[in-house]
């Protein structure tokens, strides 16, 4: 089979399977999503095998310790995987929402009815966790998926994907509402991506080379997941131990995720800067800093070079710098932020609204950690990823961003 033929079967098996999978009701979609958590658990172990595979792999490639971190699944994890597929099993069905009836002069009524996109093609990297995320809410949104996860964690994403399959299969559907791409030959992304006759949004999830390469080869309408530079800015009214704990926070707890900062902001009226950088020094956190910052300890801060400030190190690294003013601070999180995730900590109200409505990002919070920023925690149950664009859907992408509108009308003979 050429390519071309490959891809020809993919994209006819996932628009044949849409029609199918846009008509499951509530509960048949729910029974099997509980069947997947299910699944999950019974085959925890062999999912770790399959997982071990992949670990090897990158173990031999010389992986940093934060890509392993997101390449690795443990029982916690997979544990994890099933309960999230489980609460998305319990949010509330958006497909056939009505919203906004109103009945007009002419007698009408006209409303909106939410329906699913129909075909989706998602282009990830490394987290395999991802997979199972993304079947079970394109499952609850009644969409159809095509998934290409990276060569580094092939095996993983196999074998979670034939569970989806499977279980698919046995409840009696379709099992081509979800697909998952096999042949990882790099030559076949640019075919798929010209299928905007099969395929109606594209989901590039991943680095910065992975979103350029899609969004340059795609003829099919993309919603961008890229990097997260992520800010954290730490306000001259900040409580301290507050302050510590979130930059802590925010940066140590799983460094290789796009919602960790990677850049710390601190107001030089801030009177306890050197104990939040000696925190970030003894969680092992290299930090590369303005001159101020340097001047703190400069046989272990490192001095940050120009392309440190839009760097996204998805490490145990961070740049770090003293700023004057408010505005200062405003001003380079506008200049070097991705639009995905910034944060204040600070006991001034009109800091926090200026903050609010001045930062141009998916989400802006004050006095919590940017680790916030996710599908579970904002009560989504997972996530097709963040959304760093404006149009459709923005931030933490869930069930509801992964449907559309439709306008309704109900008449009674009437005409114009």
């Amino acid at each position: 089979m050429t390519g071309q033929e490959y891809i020809n079967d993919l994209c006819l098996n996932a628009k044949s399977s849409a029609s199918v999978i846009s008509r499951l009701k509530t509960n048949e979609k729910n029974r099997i999503l509980g069947r997947i958590a299910e699944q999950l658990r019974v085959k925890a172990g062999d999912i770790v095998s399959e997982n071990k595979k992949d670990l090897e792999e990158a173990e031999k490639n010389g992986v940093s310790k934060a890509f392993y971190d997101r390449l690795l699944l443990d029982s916690k994890r997979i544990e994890a995987m099933a309960v999230s597929v489980e609460e998305i099993a319990m949010l509330e069905d958006p497909v056939g929402r009505i919203e906004d009836m109103k009945t007009r002069p002419s007698g009408i009524r006209v409303g909106r009815m939410r329906v699913p996109l129909g075909v989706i093609a998602v282009i990830y990297e490394s987290r395999p966790n991802v997979t199972i995320d993304i079947a079970a809410l394109c499952i609850k949104s009644g969409n159809s998926v095509i998934l290409r996860g990276g060569e580094e964690s092939i095996h993983s994403n196999m074998i979670l994907g034939e569970i989806v399959r499977n279980v698919l299969e046995d409840e009696g559907y379709d099992k081509n509402g979800v697909i998952l791409m096999s042949n990882l030959d790099r030559a076949l992304v640019p075919m798929l991506l010209k299928r905007d006759d099969a395929i109606d949004i594209v989901i590039p999830r991943g680095g910065e080379g992975l979103v350029k390469m899609v969004t340059e080869e795609s003829r099919i309408p993309l919603i961008k997941h890229e990097k997260g530079v992520c800010h954290l800015f730490i306000d001259q009214s900040a409580d301290e131990s507050t302050a510590n704990s979130i930059a802590v926070n925010a940066k140590v707890q799983r460094p290789g995720v796009c919602n960790a900062i990677e850049t710390l902001l601190i107001h030089e009226k801030y009177p306890h800067i050197k104990s939040l950088i000696e925190g970030l020094l003894e969680n092992n956190v290299e930090v590369r800093g303005c001159a101020r910052t340097a001047a703190i300890n400069p046989e272990r801060i490192k001095a940050a070079d120009p392309g440190d400030w839009g760097m996204e190190y998805l490490d145990l690294i961070i740049s770090v710098k003293v700023v004057s003013s408010f505005d200062e601070a405003i001003d380079h999180i506008a200049r070097y932020n991705s639009g995905h995730t910034e944060a204040i900590v600070t006991n001034s109200y009109a800091n926090s609204e200026r903050f609010l409505k001045e930062v141009d990002s998916a989400a802006v919070m004050v006095n919590a950690s940017t680790r916030f920023h996710d599908g579970g925690e904002f009560g989504l149950g997972a996530e097709v990823g963040i959304s760093t664009q404006k149009l459709h859907a923005r931030g933490v992408m869930g069930i509801e961003g992964l449907t559309t509108l439709k306008y309704i009308v109900y008449g009674n003979g009437e005409i114009r």
